[in-house]
């Protein structure tokens, strides 16, 4: 590869009293962190101190927008149109950009979470409302989407709407042969096996291929990994993968 992948991890989805993932030992060790904006996970408070964290450790700060779905953590479709879409997505932007200039920082990209993030695969008028948010918000902020087997799809309307693209694999998910993540509902459609991620990333990072879903071999070309926070197994061998990394 001509330069190294970005890691990234989903932070800031802790919810008052409810406590998500471990963002004090997983930030040092990410170059981009994706914050939760409200709608699926977080508070204002959270936002606040997450959005600090990453400034303490230099980290890119990526809204990660959602449905606006708390209970079900954004991971239930809904059938949003894409007026709404475009509308709750910008919403959530100039909430996190609040605490971030509060901070002396700004977003650098957008990353949709859970259900509309794997939407925007299948839909084009929502890809391209998402698409359309990030342009309205300010030009030239990029949108992260899913590296697939062929991205010229997303290619296209990202043009269209002159929106750059940052695309991005994950180290503890599994693929479908297309280079779609397979449905949590699946049985291994999440790694638990330290060595099965560190594997997955290190062939990614690499660009090399590596076991899909069914048995096949799949290569994916990325710009960012990412590693979820929420997944005890895979932070515990975010350390072992930020040395692996650094020495591609």
């Amino acid at each position: 590869m001509s330069r190294r992948i970005l890691l990234n991890c989903d932070m800031g989805e802790s919810f008052g009293a409810w406590r998500m993932g471990d963002d004090a030992h997983a930030m040092p060790l990410v170059n981009q962190a994706n914050l939760a904006c409200g709608f699926h996970a977080s508070d204002p408070l959270t936002m606040q101190r997450t959005v600090a964290l990453a400034v303490q450790h230099g980290v890119s700060i990526g809204a990660h927008p959602a449905y606006p779905d708390l209970v079900g953590f954004g991971r239930r479709h809904m059938a949003c149109t894409p007026e709404e879409a475009h509308a709750f997505v910008l919403y959530q932007l100039g909430a996190l950009e609040a605490f971030c200039h509060a901070a002396g920082s700004q977003l650098c990209y957008v990353k949709p979470h859970g259900a509309l993030y794997n939407d925007m695969v299948k839909n084009d008028e929502l890809l391209s409302a998402v698409l359309e948010a990030c342009a309205a918000f300010r030009p030239g902020l990029p949108l992260m989407v899913l590296a697939l087997a062929d991205n010229s799809r997303e290619k296209r309307l990202a043009e269209l709407a002159a929106v750059p693209v940052l695309f991005e694999a994950f180290a503890d998910r599994s693929y479908q042969p297309d280079g779609q993540l397979t449905p949590r509902r699946e049985a291994n459609s999440v790694h638990h096996d330290p060595e099965k991620i560190l594997a997955q990333a290190i062939s990614i990072a690499r660009g090399e291929a590596f076991p899909d879903h069914v048995g096949g071999m799949l290569q994916l070309k990325a710009d960012s990994l990412c590693v979820h926070g929420d997944n005890p197994e895979s932070l515990a061998v975010l350390r072992r993968l930020r040395k692996a990394l650094d020495q591609i």
